[in-house]
């Protein structure tokens, strides 16, 4: 008899016994491969764990440093290191409140 064990199961398995955090409170999860060109991050949906997979052809992803084996990213930054931008030259735009109403 032969088992499959799937991918999202084992980094559900490294986030509650390494990281010691439960995988289903919603947290997204990223893990990236050694040479920083592949990421997988998992995250619990309401309906079941989801994985998703991102291979950057020409470059590896700019990784955040590690504290304590996490990083904090805010949604923004998120966004950007997913999308294989560099996230350290994400900023928040500055909106000035208008004057006057119109």
């Amino acid at each position: 008899m032969r088992f499959t064990v799937r991918p999202y199961v084992l980094l559900a398995a490294v986030v509650k016994r390494t990281l010691r955090r439960d995988p289903f409170t919603g947290t997204v999860f990223v893990f990236r491969a050694k040479r920083a060109d592949r990421l997988k991050q998992i995250f619990w949906d309401g309906a079941g764990l989801a994985m998703i997979y991102r291979r950057l052809e020409k470059q590896g992803f700019a990784w955040p440093a590690a504290r304590d084996g996490t990083m904090h990213l805010d949604h923004a930054r998120f966004e950007a290191l997913f999308a294989g931008l560099d996230w350290r030259q994400v900023r928040a735009l500055s909106v000035r409140r208008p004057a006057e109403a119109e």
